[in-house]
């Protein structure tokens, strides 16, 4: 298998998140049938904006070229995880679970919590499989609703 690496994104890092940010929700789009979601509409700006009050972790390949990120936030004893992504290439080798293990380590809380839509099968489990349990739903639009996970990390201290 190839050798990929996980690493804090710099500020550098952020326009070419963003860039494939909008490849890679290109799918949930088509899936929900609904080109106006969220991670499409995202600006420079307000990745910014989330990468000074957080973490937000890339995935590079052996050339250096991100495919993948995913960003948390703590607050308190609880982490908000989002915008997990790869790039369509690389989809189903394990790099989305790869990199939710990695912001488990990085950003450590009692609760880590994210969500996704009800009709993402894929991403509900790769979820489920790594521990996390819905909690709630959430209406977010005629043809969306979120499904809301948590996992409570009993080690506080790993």
């Amino acid at each position: 298998m190839k050798s990929f690496s996980i690493i804090r994104a710099e500020a550098e890092d952020l326009e070419s998140i963003l860039q494939l940010q909008y490849l890679a929700y290109r799918s949930e789009a088509l899936l929900l049938g609904d080109e106006d979601i969220p991670p499409l509409r995202q600006t420079l700006a307000e990745v910014q904006q989330e990468f000074a009050r957080g973490v937000i972790l890339k995935l590079v390949d052996p050339t250096g070229r991100i495919i993948g990120s995913i960003r948390a936030q703590k607050q308190e004893d609880s982490v908000y995880i989002g915008k997990l992504m790869v790039h369509p290439a690389y989809q189903r080798q394990g790099l989305g679970s790869r990199l939710l293990q990695e912001i488990e380590r990085t950003v450590v809380g009692r609760r880590y919590e994210l969500f996704t839509s009800s009709r993402s099968m894929r991403n509900l489990l790769l979820y489920e499989k790594a521990g996390y349990k819905s909690f709630k739903e959430q209406q977010a639009g005629e043809s969306l609703t979120l499904v809301f996970l948590q996992k409570y990390v009993t080690d506080f201290a790993r």
